[in-house]
């Protein structure tokens, strides 16, 4: 599968060699297994700048803290930014939903061939009623975001990312009414590529807003992803005074949309932002997107000789 997957990368990659003299030669002379080799000296140069953590950690100023899980461990916000836009080609995030960090399987890195990460955000939009949660029509609902896909699909391509479909749920929604916690997770498809995406998508509900926990990957990782989902789901909690239960109708803003249009990911309240709701391909995108997003000028570093 992994010479399958850098194929494109190597046409790619020897695309911006023609414009490239100074690494056009060498290029020109490498063999697959040798682009592979330096794709993989690449990665672990990367890997090498990362920094995991274990046990307790706060995050966002005290917004709330991650009891990281056994088997798991934690990569902070500034360097799960740099893998998602710089290394895996995602549009980049403004300041608001960047990255607050990532979960992942502790034998595993966020360029691991065969691995799902759990991305991390907040969105502080108001308190989220969950009144709605008991009548949701999950049939309907799923059409309504399969159509809303299709509309976003022209601005996704003017932006120069393959267009997604949405294929089925993988798990329908379940709405944990009693620690304000909500998971599903969907079948997704980009462009032409065959193996399909899992987005597996958690919110945990707070005061002013809601926490989003992402986990991405291919699809076989499901069941992995739902073994130890209950485990994730309960390691991240706001703090007193950040908690859903904190919310004082006086003082705090209530957000102009509930639980369906949450799981919808707001499609049908503001057009265009499922372009960027962390819906992003699978691990041999991750290495397709380096060509696209940033490979050829760490590439072009990597060859170059010392003076």
């Amino acid at each position: 599968m992994i010479l399958k997957c850098i194929l494109p990368l190597l046409f790619l990659f020897n695309s911006f060699c023609l414009i490239a003299s100074e690494t056009d030669s060498l290029t020109n002379q490498m063999t697959d297994e040798e682009y592979l080799i330096a794709i993989d000296n690449f990665y672990d140069s990367i890997e090498q700048t990362l920094n995991y953590e274990h046990g307790t950690v706060t995050i966002k100023n005290g917004l709330a803290k991650i009891e990281v899980p056994v088997g798991f461990k934690y990569l902070n916000g500034k360097d799960s930014e740099m893998i998602l836009t710089e290394i895996w080609g995602n549009p980049p995030s403004e300041i608001a939903d960047q990255s607050l960090g990532m979960i992942l399987p502790e034998n595993n890195t966020p360029l691991t061939d065969s691995t799902y990460v759990i991305n991390i955000t907040y969105s502080e939009e108001g308190y989220v009623n969950d009144e709605d949660a008991k009548d949701i029509n999950f049939d309907e609902l799923l059409e309504t975001m399969q159509t809303s896909c299709i509309e976003n699909n022209p601005y996704r391509e003017e932006q120069g990312y393959d267009p997604v479909y949405l294929v089925k749920w993988a798990a329908k929604p379940f709405y944990d009414s009693e620690n304000k916690k909500l998971h599903w997770a969907k079948e997704l498809k980009f462009g032409d590529i065959e193996e399909h995406t899992l987005n597996y998508n958690i919110r945990i509900l707070g005061r002013k807003g809601f926490l989003e926990l992402n986990a991405i990957g291919e699809m076989y990782v499901l069941d992995d992803v739902e073994k130890n989902a209950s485990k994730i789901i309960t390691s991240i909690n706001f703090n007193d005074g950040n908690k859903y239960a904190d919310f004082d109708p006086d003082y705090d803003k209530v957000a102009a949309y509930g639980i369906g249009a949450l799981i919808a990911g707001k499609a049908i309240v503001k057009v265009g932002l499922l372009a960027k709701l962390g819906l992003m391909a699978a691990k041999f995108w991750k290495v397709i997107a380096l060509a696209v997003a940033g490979f050829f000028a760490g590439i072009k570093r990597f060859f170059k000789k010392e003076d």
